[in-house]
């Protein structure tokens, strides 16, 4: 996610540096090229030590921390045998959840070394969904590695609460008021546009309901900031398309296209489990949203003033309030049946704590994100345990993969039409079209959610529930990669580069 600091200090910082620049100069001209040999001599100096550690006994640097690194994830397993016994081996279902851990871990670092010479990076995520998706479908390894339903789902709506909160403190009211009618046009047009496109397709391609089609159409209808916010900071940094705002707007508009797309996911979870009449679940719909959001707001108030700022350790203390706060109130919604109202109360806290906060939020989202650090590898494998091989029908895959295109063709075409009254031109709408494609983190979130309370619940429903869990699966292996390499080859060919010494905006972004 992402945060903004004013323009004026900014601006402050430029007029400093170029009023000083001159005598700067005047001063250094004398002793330029004595302050040019020091820090070469100490440079080597440095250096010279480190090199001689790296072969050493014992062994430093990256060594050093590969075998602490080891050594760590090992004393986990040995902690938490300590404490449940032989749940920590084969068969197992903290077993399971170690070994979904350090595979994931070890998929999203092995993506991450891979690197092809002008091929834009992989997102991670695409190792830690497909290390899931091998332990679950190589024979030896899916006899052994076995997790508990109720695991799997307290750990992934812990995830997706994570998701929330960050959506909610990454929401910059500042950055959305210059965006103005352009960021809510890209966040919720294209977003409703493939949903309503999706459930259509599958109601009669797929032969859904249609409270399952608009169900199945708000899983795949999410970008992903995972992968579009690092995409824009990169071509950021190298300052194309930053005259007309364009990363900024695309990074502003993802979190508000995730909002649209879980709120609209949740009432129709709700309606579809449901067993009154349509007219009473909209009713309940309905106040669940009110009270999820009345109930955000007071909370977050409260959050904005307690802990107060004479307080020790502000920043850590916040983070944990308002994360038991929000979880509590996404897995207290799920045992009382009001999964709508956890979600947006989570993310009206979130949002209404964060503009109270100022720039000490900043800290608050550093401490959130190396929390998604911990959950992000177990959330995608999961996910990609959750899809068996064996289980799916013949034509299941061609199906979804037939449903997904189909719809993401509808949204390239209906954000190159919403863009065309904001300024861009011609090849500026091409990129944003094409750019508004990556799917990850929501997919992830929300794909498994129908498959386990149809387990519960509703066996009888379970058929769709998988479905709808394939086609969040294939829209991640599928989208996720594609759209990174995308963003990248068509970035610096369709977008103007302008190299100059403004200070580019939202620069104290945090990835979601």
């Amino acid at each position: 996610m992402y945060t903004t600091e004013p323009e004026n200090e900014h601006l402050e910082d430029e007029n400093v540096q170029s009023s000083t620049a001159p005598q700067i100069l005047k001063a250094g001209d004398a002793d330029e090229h004595e302050e040019n040999k020091e820090p070469i001599l100490s440079e080597t100096e440095e250096t010279k030590p480190e090199m001689e550690k790296e072969g050493s006994c014992p062994p430093q640097g990256t060594l050093n921390k590969a075998i602490t690194n080891g050594v760590m994830l090992f004393m986990i397993w040995c902690v938490t045998w300590s404490f449940s016994g032989s749940s920590v081996f084969p068969g197992g279902s903290l077993f399971g959840v170690l070994t979904i851990f350090y595979s994931s871990i070890i998929g999203g670092k092995l993506v991450e070394i891979i690197r092809i010479p002008s091929v834009p990076q992989l997102p991670p995520l695409l190792g830690m969904l497909l290390a899931g998706f091998t332990i679950r479908n190589v024979p030896y390894l899916s006899d052994r590695v076995w997790i508990s339903n109720t695991v799997s789902s307290t750990l992934r709506s812990t995830a997706l609460t994570i998701v929330l909160v960050r959506a909610g403190l990454g929401l910059d009211p500042q950055a959305l008021k210059r965006l103005k009618r352009v960021c809510l046009r890209l966040s919720m047009g294209p977003c409703l546009m493939e949903a309503c496109s999706a459930a259509v397709i599958s109601h009669y391609l797929m032969k859904f309901p249609w409270q399952w089609a608009f169900l199945l159409g708000f899983v795949v209808g999410a970008v992903s900031p995972a992968v579009i916010v690092p995409s824009m900071l990169r071509l950021q940094e190298k300052g194309y398309g930053v005259e007309k705002g364009i990363p900024t707007l695309l990074i502003a508009a993802s979190s508000l296209d995730d909002i649209v797309a879980i709120t609209g996911y949740n009432t129709c979870y709700s309606i579809v489990f449901s067993s009154g009449s349509e007219l009473s679940n909209i009713l309940t719909s309905f106040r669940d949203v009110v009270i999820g959001v009345v109930s955000g707001v007071v909370l977050g108030i409260f959050a904005r003033y307690f802990p107060s700022r004479d307080q020790g350790k502000l920043p850590l203390k916040r983070a944990f309030l308002i994360l038991s706060m929000c979880i509590t109130a996404v897995l207290g919604g799920h045992h009382i049946g009001s999964h709508a109202a956890g979600g947006l109360c989570t993310l009206a806290l979130s949002f209404v704590a964060g503009t109270g906060w100022a720039k000490e939020k900043i800290k608050v989202q550093k401490i959130i994100a190396a929390t998604w650090n911990i959950f992000q590898p177990l959330l995608f494998g999961l996910v990609g345990a959750e899809v068996s091989v064996a289980s799916l029908k013949s034509n299941a895959i061609g199906i979804c993969v037939t449903n997904m295109s189909l719809a993401l063709l509808i949204r390239i075409s209906s954000t190159f039409v919403l863009m065309s009254f904001a300024g861009f031109n011609f090849k500026e709408k091409i990129f944003i079209a094409f750019s508004w494609m990556p799917k990850a983190t929501v997919q992830a979130v929300l794909g498994p959610l129908a498959l386990e309370k149809a387990r519960i619940s509703a066996p009888h429903l379970e058929p769709y529930s998988r479905d709808v869990m394939t086609v969040a699966f294939l829209s991640i292996l599928i989208t996720a990669p594609n759209g990174a390499l995308i963003i990248g080859i068509l970035g610096p060919k369709m977008l103007t580069r302008h190299v100059s010494s403004r200070t580019v905006e939202l620069a104290g972004l945090e990835l979601h």
